[in-house]
Formats: structure tokens, C-alpha cells, sequence
């Protein structure tokens, strides 16, 4: 009997977990985080995206579909490496969201979204800047896409979409991977949708007329 390769092995159970995942995240939660941010494009709230190593990757790219797509007006503090690196060296990591929302004078119409693997563990010292960008007194909403336990977003969240653990080894692969589905279904979903991204919104074209393919890269003669 040949020995199925290790490496085939961690692939297929890779796929299944994401497609176990995928069937687990709960559509209920999900739709409701939808509402909330249609409610604060209404009351026209920003909205701060944050996170660190992959989860301020993916910050950016929220601000990005939720400006181009959405229409909010959204902001990523990691966006500003000026301020960033000048408040790390100067005032020290913990607090460089902190600082940075107070001084955009974060308000109760505006919004927080978190994408973070932990949520935030003040306890363990990870991801204290997270934790320390709800000291707040102007009651904003907090949103978040987490892992493991949700941490402090979790706790102190409003809508927050927890990723189950399939896998301990890969919760950060997991984790920051569905942060990107997620974003995409919650920009894409027709209450918040404004205008379509740009492959969407190119017309289809018709098919070759001579090899009758739909996308022909050919040089045919006759063209």
C-alpha cells in the first residue's frame, strides 16, 4: 500500500477546516454587523480600522472597500507610518490608537473595527494597543473579526464575529484568512453596497466571432 504524502495530508484537512469554517460562522451575527454599519453610514460616523502584523494588512484593506465600495469614511491608524513610528518612539506602543483616536476626536457616531487573531489580552500582554483603544468615554461602536476567545473586543464589543478554533497551530492562518471573507461579504452585501468593484461593473463583452471564446486573447488574422 503506497504512503499517502504528508504534505497532501495537511492540504486536504487545510481546505476542509476553511470549508468547515465557512459553515460555521454564524449568518445571523453577521447580518446584524451589516445593519450596524448601515446605521452609521446614516448618522454619517467614521469608521477606525486597527490591528497589528497581518490584522493592520487587513485594516487597510477594509478602509480601502469600505471608502471605494461603501461610501463610509474610514480611517487605519497603521495606515501613517510618520505618526505611528514618531508615537511608538516617543509615547511607547501601548497606546499609539489611543492617542491617535482621541486626537481624530472620536465620537459616539463613529465606529471601531477590529481584526485581531486574540481580540486583545491585556493579561498576557498581546496586542495591548488594541485593548487600550477602548479607553473612551464617547461610546463609539465597536466591531470586530476575532479569534480564540475574542479577548478584550469581544468583551467589550458591540458586533463581534469570533472565528472557532479548528486548529490550534493555525488559528492565525484562519483567523486573518477570514477576516478577508468576511470584509468582502459584509462590503459586498446589497444593503451596503454603493458601487460595484471594478470587474463587476465591466460590462461582458460578446464572444470572439471567430473562435467563439468569451475573453479571446488570440491575434487572429481577421482582427
Amino acid at each position: 500500500m503506497t504512503e499517502r504524502d504528508p504534505k497532501y495530508d495537511f492540504i486536504h484537512q487545510y481546505l476542509i477546516d476553511i470549508s468547515n469554517l465557512a459553515l460555521s460562522i454564524s449568518h445571523n451575527e453577521l447580518e446584524m454587523m451589516v445593519d450596524s454599519l448601515v446605521n452609521l453610514r446614516n448618522r454619517e460616523g467614521r469608521l477606525f480600522c486597527i490591528g497589528v502584523g497581518g490584522g493592520a494588512a487587513n485594516a487597510s484593506h477594509a478602509v480601502n472597500d469600505f471608502r471605494k465600495i461603501c461610501n463610509i469614511e474610514a480611517y487605519a491608524p497603521t495606515d501613517n507610518v510618520a505618526e505611528l513610528t514618531a508615537r511608538t518612539n516617543d509615547e511607547g506602543w501601548d497606546t499609539i490608537f489611543e492617542e491617535w483616536l482621541r486626537v481624530s476626536k472620536i465620537n459616539w457616531k463613529d465606529g471601531i473595527f477590529v481584526f485581531s487573531v486574540g481580540g486583545g489580552d491585556l493579561l498576557n500582554k498581546v496586542s495591548v494597543p488594541i485593548c487600550n483603544a477602548f479607553n473612551t468615554d464617547k461610546h463609539p461602536l465597536i466591531l470586530g473579526i476575532v479569534g480564540r476567545d475574542g479577548g478584550e473586543t469581544k468583551r467589550q464589543g458591540d458586533r463581534v464575529i469570533v472565528i472557532p478554533t479548528f486548529n490550534e497551530d493555525l488559528v492565525t492562518a484562519y483567523t486573518e484568512s477570514f477576516q478577508i471573507i468576511l470584509l468582502h461579504a459584509i462590503v459586498f452585501h446589497p444593503k451596503l453596497m454603493v458601487n460595484k468593484g471594478k470587474w463587476e461593473s465591466i460590462e461582458k463583452q460578446s464572444p470572439c466571432p471567430f473562435c467563439g471564446k468569451d475573453f479571446c486573447m488570440e491575434r487572429h488574422y481577421e482582427h
